[in-house]
């Protein structure tokens, strides 16, 4: 007989994390439980507050519901949660876990085994000049050959000397570099932003204006001189043909998916399947998740098989993790069969 259990988790940043929504130092995340003849398997809901789509008053009280109705297993749960999507992914993963003999390797694979790693990105966070360029030679360091930065925390003339910085010790050969604008520009000056920008050869920017302006992002996508990448836009966009409509209308040149803020995994794969119909390129990211619910999204990516660099290098931000096989080396992360996993506080 199936019964299933949560709790909330908090995760604290080891330093403050700068994002366009202000200082992070702490990260709200709710584990989920599922427990069937002595087997037990663990899920993550990782919650964003004021971004995800299911930051809602009554989220604890739909995991009480979800708890309630463990029984109806996995497929109809996901259907009966589309506006949850943070909590249709954990059900996912809680499942996944319990379905295998081991309840932290969901997909098997060269990558669980730890012959095969995934290229990922090094992420900058926003903050002054002086710490963004320590974070940027930071990461090169570290052996990554793609970069993202967090623009729009500070002036857009010193992110350009920041740019210039990179480019002038680091060429475009060297490193990769990704932007993420969190829909910090005005649509009025955002082309001849997106202008400035692309003469440091940006592989792409991430949503340069804020979700829901169709017409504009659409015509953004159609002039820029740099690929443009939705992110935001694809939050709380859940039916399938909505899906369809928003990638025809705008025709971006890549999508993030976030399984956390776009329903899991079969909700990633129904804008894969879309994306590719319509030549879109696409890439998977992590949404702050504690290990586990990076452990989930990292072993189902490398089934995917992609060769673009993934941002999935968010698992050292906290000071209270759990310990667990994912390390991240020479720009790639790997799981490391010989480590255990820390989950007491489960």
């Amino acid at each position: 007989m199936l019964k299933a259990s949560f709790k909330r988790y908090i995760l604290h940043f080891k330093r403050p994390s700068g994002t366009s929504r202000g200082i992070l130092t702490e990260k709200e995340t709710w584990l989920l439980k599922v427990e069937k003849d002595g087997k037990c398997g663990i899920g993550e809901c990782g919650i964003l507050r004021s971004l995800s789509f299911d930051d809602r008053p009554d989220y604890e009280e739909k995991l009480k519901w979800v708890v309630d109705n463990i029984h109806l297993g996995k497929e109809w749960l996901w259907e009966l949660l589309r506006d949850y999507p943070s909590i249709q992914f954990g059900v996912e993963q809680a499942f996944l876990s319990l379905e295998n003999s081991n309840p932290f390797v969901l997909f098997p694979s060269e990558f669980t085994q730890g012959d095969k790693s995934i290229t990922i990105n090094g992420l900058i966070w926003m903050g002054e000049e002086s710490f963004m360029k320590e974070q940027i030679d930071e990461k090169l360091k570290q052996g990554f050959s793609c970069v993202k930065l967090k623009i729009g925390a500070i002036d857009f003339e010193k992110e350009l000397e920041l740019l210039r910085y990179i480019r002038q010790f680091y060429p475009p050969e060297k490193i990769e570099l990704r932007l993420d604008a969190n829909g910090g520009f005005d649509y009025s000056c955002a082309l001849d932003r997106l202008l400035e920008i692309s003469e440091f050869n940006v592989h792409s920017i991430e949503q340069p204006i804020k979700q829901r302006q169709y017409d504009s992002m659409s015509e953004l996508c159609k002039r820029t001189p740099l690929p443009i990448a939705l992110d935001e836009e694809l939050i709380g966009v859940v039916d399938l043909e909505e899906k369809r409509k928003l990638l025809d209308k705008i025709k971006p040149q890549y999508i993030i998916l976030k399984p956390s803020l776009v329903g899991g995994i079969k909700g990633s794969l129904e804008w894969i399947e879309l994306a590719n119909e319509l030549k879109i390129g696409w890439w998977i990211t992590s949404a702050l998740e504690s290990n586990i619910g990076l452990n989930a999204i990292a072993q189902w990516t490398y089934t995917l098989k992609t060769t673009l660099p993934q941002g999935l290098g968010t698992g050292a931000l906290y000071t209270n993790n759990f310990s667990s096989p994912l390390i991240v080396k020479n720009g790639a992360l790997w799981y490391n069969p010989d480590l255990s996993w820390d989950y007491t506080v489960l």
